[in-house]
């Protein structure tokens, strides 16, 4: 329906996410976080869905926080500094996690970026496993343009993909990139044409849901923590993980196809 704000369909075992308030540009408002945060509750234990494509309507990924709410906050600062300060953070803490509940799905999430992704709208899409930017798009991380420190995990996130000097750079100075040059800095997988974007972020979704499903799973476990692990405590957890795939009906399909010199047909167990 076209009055809701988080819209959702599905192929097969693929899922589309679409911000849907294109005459804001997807800003990112309380009513629209709430949306989102419910949606993706609804399928974080669908065992069906082996893939999950995030992008915006209309022109824009998302432009950002909303204004008016940054306003809001800014004046509820003002009229009372300090005393101010823990409800303004514990709101915003709650505002992030509406968002970054994207991060707790247990299947690849893949961001279609099909325009502009601006501040906390950009770490949104920072937020998915992949993602695929139209090569015209612009993105970037404006908090300092606005007086106001990086949220939404930017100064965690961004580190980790283009390394400390480049996210110093992008975060002090709020510069906007275009999608190319976010793919060649790390930001990005792959820029490709406005008109694809949707639809090469599908067709890789499509190739990663046809890969097994709990295999796959278990990868977005181990990515999640190899950040904190040490090379004995992953290659712990990869063999823990390969001795239940052992046990399971899809390994064994996964040898047969090989064998048999065709595609296999992982049923998730």
């Amino acid at each position: 329906m076209s009055g809701e704000l988080i819209l959702f369909e599905r192929d097969g075992d693929v899922g589309l996410l679409t911000f849907n308030q294109p005459d804001r540009l997807n800003a990112m408002t309380q009513a629209m976080g709430e949306a989102f945060a419910d949606r993706v509750a609804s399928l974080r234990d669908d065992e069906s869905l082996r893939a999950l494509v995030l992008t915006g309507a209309g022109r824009a990924f998302s432009a950002g926080g909303d204004l008016d709410m940054i306003e809001g906050r800014a004046v509820q600062g003002r009229e009372a500094p300090g005393l101010a300060r823990r409800p303004i953070r514990d709101g915003m803490r709650s505002f992030y996690k509406l968002f970054l509940s994207v991060r707790d799905l247990p299947f690849p999430t893949l961001a279609a970026i099909n325009g502009a992704a601006i501040g906390a709208g950009f770490c949104v899409a920072l937020g998915c496993d992949i993602r695929i930017v139209s090569e015209r798009a612009k993105l970037g991380l404006n908090f300092t343009k606005l007086g106001l420190h990086p949220g939404m995990g930017a100064t965690w996130t961004v580190p980790r993909l283009v390394g400390p000097g480049l996210a110093a750079e992008l975060l002090f100075s709020s510069r906007l990139v275009d999608g190319a040059e976010a793919a060649r800095i790390g930001l990005a997988n792959r820029a490709v044409a406005p008109e694809r974007v949707v639809q090469d972020t599908r067709a890789l979704a499509g190739e990663i849901a046809a890969c097994g499903p709990r295999a796959n799973r278990a990868v977005k476990r181990a990515l999640a923590r190899t950040l904190d692990a040490t090379l004995e405590d992953q290659l712990s957890f990869e063999a823990s993980e390969q001795a239940i795939n052992f046990e399971e009906a899809d390994v064994h399909e996964g040898i047969a196809a090989v064998r048999e010199k065709r595609e296999p047909r992982f049923q998730g167990r």
